[in-house]
């Protein structure tokens, strides 16, 4: 169980875009300098977070630029926009549980609604942390690394 490093790219790539907008050109090349991947990756979440109405790219010299406030952008926003999880969500059970078997049989059932239950209480966090308190602690360990 593992959410892909897809979140956490998303995440950097619209604090940066945001702590650079008045500093520098936005592009796919610079953004890929400052998470540290390969521009393609960061092209592929960009297409993304485009699709959802997250930032704009246009080609030149304008670069990126969001197309909301990032108070109005959350976790879960960026969490849907860069398909984090397959179908099956957040636990992928394990495909072959004997049937013979008491446990095996009813495992699944027996599990099933706790972990939705769980995967519901991530979503409904994720709601409750916005890209603004990201870039705000983002401001304060800079400020606290000189």
């Amino acid at each position: 169980m593992q959410i892909t490093s897809r979140f956490t790219i998303a995440v950097h790539i619209i604090t940066a875009t945001d702590y650079f907008k008045d500093k520098e050109t936005v592009t796919s090349s610079f953004l890929a300098g400052s998470v540290g991947v390969n521009p393609v990756v960061i092209r592929t979440v960009m297409s993304k977070l485009k699709d959802a109405g997250i930032i704009r790219s246009s080609r030149g010299r304008s670069g990126i630029t969001l197309a909301r406030e990032l108070k109005d952008i959350t976790f879960y926003d960026v969490y849907k926009a860069v398909d984090c999880l397959d179908e099956t969500g957040l636990f992928h059970f394990h495909e072959n549980p004997n049937m013979a078997c008491p446990v095996g049989r009813n495992i699944h059932s027996a599990m099933d609604e706790k972990l939705r239950d769980i995967q519901n209480s991530m979503e409904e966090q994720m709601k409750q942390i916005t890209l603004a308190d990201i870039a705000g602690n983002l401001q304060e360990e800079i400020k606290k690394a000189g």
